[in-house]
């Protein structure tokens, strides 16, 4: 390598200075017999560039360590005993001046050869597992480790940023701190296991009692009476889909028990059809209540995002409802009545029922409608949108249904006339088949789009762009990649994404809170590598923290920008 670099001068790391610059031809010799008679104490390696008249390079060389003293001044330098020498050492001596021997070409003494080097810790060995510097909460202590509240008084309190939208900041322990403090209440790890397997027995009996308390207490009001005053009817069932659906029960209640005594009068199959269309309505929007009183409550331990896919839950299973107990049934008495036709009595009272009916059925669509179009106005969405998307699936049923409904009311009537004109009793056996294949046709619709919904799918485009937008427009934000928003159900939606943050913003952001001039005299304070990792190291976790607060910042601003996104999942790419 040094025989190249003899007929050029040196730059940048290696960088030779000489007061009497001396002709190329005559300065060539010097350098390889130089490098030759110095032997090597240590490796390291250091980036350096060598002009060119045609090419500027940069390159990855090796850098040997050289001991400079010596029993003469005039002698080329000895080999450095021992290994190479320590970080300190390297930042100490950023320079090494090596004086050189006088060569017949005319160099001099004041010759110097200047190496920087750069001083790099040693590579810290963690293991598999490293859990020293881990942080645990009381609650976790005192469960985990068997502590009591008195026992963690004692121990290092650290404040840290909460991961909660409630609270600002929490306390925390080291878990180094709290497994030592542990094994000075337990004296062992085996009395600590015994201890947890103790209170695991305890709590097992105590989650039983709380079961049998629970329905003692049931039985308690189930025989004296609940004495505790009731509350006000939830607001659930006067209100949007609850109220949709509690009009819906009432009506296809009174219009079931109409319809079956109009057909046990009559003997009509659309009657009979009519009948039980009406009494697979009623039982359905009674499931769809069920779903909607669940779908309300609170998450829990056990469903963190909550019960809200209820409803689509239950609007699936009143789908298959209607499939089963709808149309099957009137699908079974259409060709029952098709093989084995039968005489029909007066249809006087059938057509005055199928006009109440129909009556009926119609305010029911009528209110459903309304309440659709309420709520596609609220999402900016059109009516069809609305509907095809399922986004409120109890609405939905009760509008198929009802619509099914109006029109099955109109179908059997329209069957009914023409048996009454021609006596054919064919007529009205086709009718009830119109029928189950309007309803199976309408469950086939709720089973599609309720599975949809259930399997997680995707929002619109155009409003997944607006959720990405908002971020790639915060100064803290280069990019955006992977975004994944997913329709909860209810106008719930979670949003998900690998945001690379632009470290200079954040770490801007953390100096704008600091002391300036206090980091810069613990700046001029470090003189040592190990001084130089304590700094960075207290620096560096403030910064992680700021740049865990700039996280915070956009999932809170995502939320109060766009309501219906509950839950935001930003990962650090």
């Amino acid at each position: 390598m040094f025989p190249s670099l003899a007929h050029r001068p040196w730059h940048a790391f290696c960088r030779v200075s000489m007061q009497h610059r001396a002709p190329l031809s005559q300065r060539s010799p010097r350098l390889p017999q130089l490098c030759h008679g110095w032997q090597s104490a240590g490796i390291h390696s250091m980036w350096f560039s060598l002009p060119d008249c045609r090419v500027a390079s940069l390159g990855l060389g090796k850098v040997q360590y050289y001991s400079t003293s010596g029993s003469s001044k005039d002698d080329p330098p000895k080999p450095a005993s021992g290994d190479a020498p320590s970080a300190e050492q390297v930042l100490s001596a950023a320079s090494i001046p090596v004086p050189t021997a006088p060569t017949p070409q005319g160099l001099t003494k004041t010759e110097t050869i200047q190496v920087k080097v750069r001083a790099v810790l040693k590579k810290r060995e963690y293991g598999a597992k490293y859990t020293i510097n881990n942080f645990i909460t009381a609650v976790r202590a005192m469960n985990e480790f068997c502590l009591k509240p008195s026992d963690l008084e004692q121990l290092r309190k650290i404040r840290r940023r909460s991961p909660h939208d409630d609270t600002e900041a929490f306390t925390v322990f080291l878990r180094s701190d709290v497994e030592a403090k542990a094994l000075e209440v337990w004296g062992s790890h085996e009395a600590l296991a015994r201890e947890k397997n103790v209170r695991k027995e305890v709590e097992r009996e105590y989650q039983e009692n709380i079961f049998r308390n629970q329905q003692l207490l049931k039985e308690y009001k189930d025989f004296w009476g609940n004495t505790k005053p009731r509350s006000g009817p939830r607001a659930t069932f006067l209100e949007g889909p609850g109220k949709v659906v509690m009009v819906a029960i009432c009506i296809n209640g009174l219009n079931f028990i109409f319809k079956l005594l109009a057909w046990v009068y009559t003997g009509s199959a659309s009657m009979f059809s009519e009948a039980i269309h009406s009494l697979a309505d009623t039982c359905n929007q009674a499931l769809l209540a069920l779903g909607i009183s669940q779908s309300v409550r609170n998450p829990d331990a056990g469903h963190p995002y909550g019960f809200s896919n209820m409803r689509y839950i239950a609007s699936l299973i009143s789908g298959v409802g209607i499939f089963m107990m709808g149309a099957g049934l009137s699908w079974y008495h259409g060709i029952m009545g098709l093989l084995h036709p039968q005489p029909m009595e007066s249809l006087l009272w059938a057509y005055c029922i199928l006009a109440g009916s129909l009556v009926s059925e119609g305010a029911t669509l009528l209110v459903a409608i309304n309440e659709i179009k309420r709520s596609a106005r609220i999402h900016g969405v059109s009516f069809h949108e609305y509907v095809m998307q399922s986004r409120d699936p109890s609405t939905n049923v009760v509008l198929l249904e009802d619509a099914a409904a109006v029109l099955g009311v109109i179908m059997a009537a329209s069957c009914m006339g023409l048996t009454s004109l021609t006596g054919n009793p064919y007529y009205d056996s086709l009718g009830s088949l119109g029928v189950g294949t309007l309803l199976g046709g309408v469950s086939a619709f709720l089973i599609y789009t309720n599975t949809e919904a259930l399997l997680g799918r995707s929002i619109q485009p155009d409003r997944v762009q607006k959720l990405t937008e908002f971020l790639e427009n915060d100064p803290a934000v280069r990019a955006i990649h992977d975004v994944k928003a997913t329709d909860l159900g209810l106008s719930k939606v979670r949003f998900k994404a690998e945001v690379d943050f632009d470290g200079r913003v954040v770490t801007r952001s953390y100096l704008e809170k600091q002391d300036i001039d206090l980091i810069l005299n613990e700046i001029q304070l470090v003189k040592t590598p190990e001084e130089l990792e304590s700094f960075m190291l207290k620096h560096g976790e403030n910064i992680i923290d700021t740049l865990g607060a700039e996280v915070d910042r956009l999932e809170k601003e995502l939320k109060q920008r766009n309501p219906e996104v509950r839950h935001v999942d930003l990962e650090i790419l």
